[in-house]
């Protein structure tokens, strides 16, 4: 008889512990961005969207990315894709939309649906509209001593900053196009530095490789 009142008991738990709320994408994205290459930049993709479950993110099971018209799907789920947190939002998604060798990303539109542990999903139609021509020169960043010097005519620019093992540290927005490190933000162990060129009315920004901070 106890166990029956237990395994009741149990049930009951259970039934009321996940939500059959479905979750909510709030916003989402996808970036264009630009990469340092011999023959010239390369293009790669983000897509990011803030996510919503009245369970908290720990309840989100999976994500997909489709484009229909070329029939594209991409699959994310909560052990690879990536989550970060600006301000009270929490972002959820990949730096990495992975396309054929030589390929790029349709522009048009696309549907992303969210699906929660509890099966529960919800979807949201939105466009990618990047341009299909870099909008601007590929930037540069130059570091001498202890001065750095950007060519960048993105309208934001900032510092990726790593470790000694490469490890990201911190994103330093810089104040102009040169200056000192010192008046600058960078972390004591920071070792090196990328410059993100960002144009974020157009989903649309460039990555230089790592220059050294030790001159």
């Amino acid at each position: 008889m106890m166990r029956k009142m237990m395994f009741g008991f149990l049930v009951v738990v259970l039934s009321f512990s996940c939500s059959r709320t479905e979750p909510v994408i709030a916003f989402g994205f996808i970036e264009l961005v630009y990469y340092q290459d011999r023959d010239g930049p390369r293009e790669r993709f983000s897509f990011f969207i803030i996510p919503e479950d009245e369970d908290g993110i720990e309840n989100l099971a999976d994500l997909y990315l489709y484009h229909d018209w070329d029939q594209l799907r991409w699959h994310f789920s909560s052990d690879d894709w990536v989550s970060y947190t600006e301000g009270s939002r929490t972002w959820i998604g990949s730096r990495s939309i992975a396309i054929q060798e030589g390929g790029t990303l349709p522009r048009g539109q696309y549907r992303a649906i969210l699906v929660n542990h509890g099966g529960e999903r919800s979807e949201r139609h939105f466009s990618f509209d990047a341009p299909e021509d870099p909008p601007f020169p590929f930037p540069t960043l130059t570091i001498s001593q202890s001065d750095f010097t950007v060519n960048s005519l993105y309208p934001q620019n900032h510092l990726v900053c790593y470790d000694e093992a490469g490890n990201f540290l911190q994103l330093v927005t810089l104040p102009g196009l040169s200056g000192s490190l010192r008046d600058l933000d960078i972390p004591s162990q920071a070792r090196t530095a990328a410059l993100w060129a960002q144009d974020a009315e157009r989903f649309t920004s460039a990555f230089t490789d790592v220059s050294s901070l030790q001159q």
